[in-house]
């Protein structure tokens, strides 16, 4: 199943700059092949279920080999059955009806 995910990972403990942080997220999720695109409060990834949720697990762990000892994350989740649509295609929708 296809699914679309806006992830925010915040490591608790680790001082006010985080990152560092999220650049190792980030190369977890090129690792993975995943579409993905940051922005200021997390990164929107799509891609199948399976392969999503096991890179927000290496992010994790990713994250805490880092040295982070606590992580808190924020997780929204959209899927679909009535057609295949992209991240893209969602922003693309709204742009063409602003004109």
């Amino acid at each position: 199943m296809k699914v679309m995910m806006d992830l925010c990972v915040v490591p608790i403990g680790v001082g006010v700059s985080l990152t560092e942080y999220i650049v190792e997220c980030q190369r977890v999720l090129e690792k993975a092949g995943l579409t993905f695109e940051l922005h200021g409060y997390g990164t929107l990834i799509e891609g199948e279920w399976d392969e999503v949720f096991a890179a927000v697990k290496a992010c994790h762990e990713a994250v805490h080999e880092k040295g982070a000892p606590r992580i808190t994350t924020t997780i929204k989740v959209g899927t679909r059955t009535d057609r295949n649509q992209t991240l893209q295609d969602k922003v693309s929708s709204v742009q063409e009806q602003l004109g």
